[in-house]
């Protein structure tokens, strides 16, 4: 028997094979961490990408915030089953890409699935550490980034509070994403104003 026997995998008509066990072992390196190690890991990367998301989406991501925050059950309910969906996608991606489809089909699925739940779940800690800063009267993006990633980081002390938060915030962090993305460009947006023709000059 071979080393590679001893994994579970998934052989391809062409007798390729993709260790399983790879993503298995990231888990349990995660996993064997301490409560105080998984803290600060999440609240790190958070803030992190928060800042850089920020950064770098300075008109989706505020207005996704926004959106979070305006109706966070109309959010939620839209996002879990979008969460689902994306989800589900993203490991049939991963499946794919130990067949011959897996450049084609199994790459894009894969690195867009991996990329949005991430970002959109950062948006929704953003958003819920905002609500929380404007109680005390600051209402600052800088200021929900932070208490977001604090949010983050104190759900490490527990894998069960992490996987019941990254499913919440991600579900309110992918619903209010869509509803943006959804209503962007609509005559319902408060600045954008329809002229009558008999009007215009």
């Amino acid at each position: 028997m071979r080393p590679l026997d001893l994994y579970p995998f998934i052989k391809t008509e062409f007798g390729s094979a993709i260790p399983l066990a790879v993503a298995e072992g990231r888990f349990e390196t995660y996993q064997a961490l301490t409560g105080l190690e998984r803290a600060g890991l999440q609240f790190g990367v958070t803030l992190v990408a928060a800042l850089v998301v920020l950064g770098l989406l300075q008109e989706y991501g505020p207005r996704t915030v926004s959106k979070a925050r305006q109706s966070p059950v109309i959010s939620s309910c839209i996002g879990l089953p979008s969460l689902l969906v994306v989800v589900g996608l993203t490991s049939a991606g991963y499946v794919f890409i130990g067949t011959s489809l897996g450049t084609f089909f199994g790459v894009p699925m894969v690195v867009v699935g991996g990329t949005i739940v991430p970002v959109l779940t950062v948006l929704g800690f953003v958003a819920i550490g905002r609500s929380l800063a404007a109680q005390f009267g600051r209402d600052r993006l800088w200021i929900g980034a932070v208490i977001g990633s604090v949010l983050a980081g104190l759900v490490g002390f527990s894998l069960l509070a992490t996987a019941a938060a990254a499913v919440l915030v991600g579900a309110l962090g992918v619903g209010a994403g869509v509803r943006v993305i959804v209503g962007s460009g609509s005559a319902s947006r408060p600045d954008e104003r329809t002229v009558p023709p008999a009007n215009k000059i």
